[in-house]
């Protein structure tokens, strides 16, 4: 193996997101992980991570395409 596998704290930075975001990703399934030493600490395959961000990436765009966003809702983003 010539991949280091990641800590939840290492998966949180990488997708600029909370450490308990990352854990409730891991948990309800949607990011594949595994507990490994006496202390059940949790590590990530960076290959797991990838295929997570690329379903991601489909499913934001297949919701997109069938919720396209108002006029109004548009300008306000810009404003934001």
């Amino acid at each position: 193996m010539d991949q280091k596998l990641l800590t939840l704290a290492d998966v949180a930075e990488l997708l600029n997101a909370s450490s308990a975001q990352v854990y409730a990703l891991v948990r309800s399934g949607d990011l594949p992980a595994m507990k490994m030493g006496g202390r059940g600490q949790w590590r990530v395959h960076p290959e797991r991570l990838q295929q997570y961000i690329e379903r991601a990436h489909t499913e934001t765009a297949e919701w997109v395409k069938h919720n396209p966003m108002s006029r109004d809702e548009a300008v306000t983003e810009v404003e934001s």
